[in-house]
């Protein structure tokens, strides 16, 4: 088992920055594929960046390039989600996610996930 603890959440105009933490525990954390997600009101659950195990690879859906950051830490099982020029349209509930398998070219399908965050709140007003 692996637990996943999110925080960093919080309100922000439009155009400030918010960064994201994810607490592991459990098994060990090197060894998993991880990612976040996000889902809004009324919405799907949506990828939003991932990490590969080692760090050195990482992939973002195309509305967060440029503005969006996935980094992690394997001596202190974090990783994090940096969040630059917010948009009204980032508003959601951030989920981290763990895999124990690399997803490989379903990195953004949330039921290649084995552990997910309780999630934290973002919300970018205007």
């Amino acid at each position: 088992q692996v637990q996943l603890v999110e925080s960093g959440g919080g309100l922000v105009q439009a155009g400030g920055s918010l960064r994201l933490s994810c607490a592991a525990s459990g098994r060990t954390f090197i060894n998993y594929f991880m990612a976040w997600f996000r889902q809004a009101p009324g919405k799907e659950r949506e990828f939003v960046a991932a990490i590969s195990s080692s760090g050195g690879r990482t992939l973002y859906t195309d509305s967060v390039k440029g503005r969006f950051t996935i980094s992690r830490d394997n001596a202190k099982d974090m990783v994090y989600l940096q969040m630059n020029s917010l948009k009204p349209e980032d508003t959601a509930v951030y989920y981290c996610t763990a895999a124990a398998a690399n997803p490989g070219i379903y990195y953004a399908v949330p039921n290649r996930y084995d552990y997910w965050g309780q999630g934290t709140q973002v919300t970018v007003s205007s």
